[in-house]
């Protein structure tokens, strides 16, 4: 099997190789500080006993899967800690397509490039339903789509790029869609701190057992090098996927599932607000140089990603690089989410040079 470089790697390197100063808008690493907890428990962590720095137990933590699971309502033993949503999105997909209920993967288009990666190397085939120009999914569109040979439904909502967030009629109707046609809809809520619209819905709260929901904490307490995860399964499902976990990783670090968990519990409400407030001030300036700058643009929902649409200027890799060498901003090419977009440009708001980005914007395309 070949397996293709994603375009976000090229783009770093084409920008780490650049001769000029680069703002990096292309990847999504919260520049804000965790939660004072995280810091306290890893200072604390260094001066326990040398048990505790074996290995855990595979699926996670007995605390952590607690703490998740009194949060998501849902069994500690559903849950499964894994190597950041990477992993919780890896053994969804296959877990679903293990199923032999079908080989085929529904997909979004715009897409998160590594969803389409994931399924062929499990073997699976890729379909793909447009958005609306909102980013919305319609269940329609969707079900349409779906057939026998549908094996999972996958989707990100919040979501990436778009920053679209689906509201609990969608979710609902996708997951009646899924029980339909015995597929098992994968919904990876990643950025569900970060909607800023009101109307996250998770797919937890569709009662069935035709769906698994991913998440991690790389996003949400900005520490996505920690590589914290998990995903939520069927109890029908979780067996398979704990064994699967265990193969491919043993199990997860230590001290890192320790320092997440003491966060979950003494974080309060006010730390992801704050982060919130800070993300819809850079979306307000950020969209606003966009509209100087002449170009067409998405206000998002949720997530911390905006695309932009600049005239005579399509979203191709060759003009990523150009922007990167004449602009000074690297941001990623819309061809790498799927053909939707392909016109488009995506940029990550997580840099405190935010502004200094729209301004340079503005005079590149000004």
């Amino acid at each position: 099997m070949n397996y293709e470089t994603p375009l976000f790697f090229q783009v770093m390197q084409y920008a780490v190789r650049a001769e000029r100063d680069v703002i990096d808008m292309v990847s999504g690493n919260p520049d804000w500080e965790p939660p004072a907890a995280l810091r306290e428990a890893l200072h604390e962590y260094a001066d326990l006993e040398s048990d505790r720095f074996q290995y855990p137990p595979s699926e996670g933590l007995r605390e952590l899967r607690e703490g998740i699971a009194a949060r998501r309502g849902v069994d500690e033993g559903q849950v499964v800690v894994t190597n950041g949503a990477g992993e919780a999105n890896y053994l969804a997909m296959a877990r679903a397509l293990e199923r032999e209920s079908g080989s085929e993967v529904l997909l979004t288009d715009p897409v998160y490039p590594y969803y389409p990666g994931k399924t062929s190397m499990l073997g699976g085939s890729q379909r793909f339903v447009p958005v609306g120009e909102d980013g919305q999914l319609e269940p329609e569109a969707v079900r349409a789509a779906t057939s026998e040979e549908t094996a999972a439904i996958v989707v990100n909502t919040p979501n990436n790029p778009t920053g679209a967030v689906y509201p609990a009629e969608t979710m609902r109707e996708l997951g009646e869609i899924a029980e339909a046609y015995d597929a098992i809809l994968v919904s990876d809520e990643v950025y569900d701190h970060y909607d800023l619209s009101g109307e996250f819905s998770s797919a937890l709260e569709v009662d069935s057992g035709n769906r698994i929901v991913t998440n991690a904490f790389s996003k949400s307490l900005a520490i996505t090098g920690f590589r914290v995860g998990y995903a939520i399964f069927p109890e029908e499902l979780v067996a398979d996927a704990k064994s699967r976990h265990m193969l491919v990783n043993v199990a997860g670090s230590r001290p890192a599932q320790y320092a997440v968990s003491r966060a979950l519990h003494e974080t309060g409400p006010e730390y992801y607000e704050t982060n919130r407030e800070l993300l819809r001030e850079r979306v307000d300036t950020f969209t606003a140089a966009l509209e100087d700058a002449g170009a067409e643009y998405t206000r998002p929902d949720g997530a911390f990603y905006v695309m932009a649409r600049f005239e005579d200027f399509p979203g191709t890799l060759e003009n990523t690089e150009r922007l990167i060498d004449g602009a000074g901003v690297a941001g990623m090419p819309g061809e790498a989410f799927g053909s939707a977009r392909e016109e488009w440009l995506r940029f990550a708001l997580v840099t405190p040079r935010l502004e200094e980005a729209a301004d340079r914007l503005v005079a590149y395309f000004g």
